[in-house]
């Protein structure tokens, strides 16, 4: 049954980080992932930032024991970072996390995830449940800030 939930995972993983792929090449311009409107105050392009520092942090590094180094407050702060980058910074995530958990010994998926985040201890199966959650969290709302953008422009005209 464990195999078959790493297994799983990796699928929802992969297809979700696919729908990132996606909507990141779906924004008209590379300026549009950059913009902000309103009270958004998260890009497309950072969230796309956010989601694969956050994978590739949890699973690669924590889990995997990656080399990879997170800098949340850059997730946040950096700005028009070239579409090419961003699809390679997907790409890099969707390798790490199917490999980390394709590689993963089922037997640790009950025992203690190494990180308090919270204040209080979870399983390594809850966690890695709440990170396919913030994916798709983001991912929905990356999608909004996207054809928010593009019914603006649409009225502009």
């Amino acid at each position: 049954m464990e195999e078959d939930f790493l297994t799983s995972l990796v699928t929802v993983f992969n297809r979700d980080l696919s729908k990132l792929e996606e909507e990141i090449n779906l924004y008209p311009t590379e300026e549009s992932l950059w913009s902000l409107h309103g009270t958004i105050k998260n890009s497309g392009g950072t969230l796309c930032l956010h989601l694969c520092g956050n994978l590739q942090h949890y699973i690669g590094a924590v889990l995997g024991n990656s080399s990879y180094q997170r800098n949340r407050d850059e997730e946040f702060a950096a700005r028009n970072v070239p579409r090419h980058h961003l699809l390679d910074e997907i790409r890099r995530t969707k390798e790490v996390v199917t490999q980390t958990l394709l590689n993963f010994d089922h037997e640790q998926l009950s025992t203690e995830y190494p990180i308090q985040l919270w204040g209080y201890p979870m399983s390594t199966t809850f966690f890695l449940i709440h990170l396919t959650g913030h994916l798709n969290y983001h991912l929905g709302q990356l999608n909004y800030h996207r054809r928010l953008l593009a019914d603006q422009q649409q009225s502009i005209f």
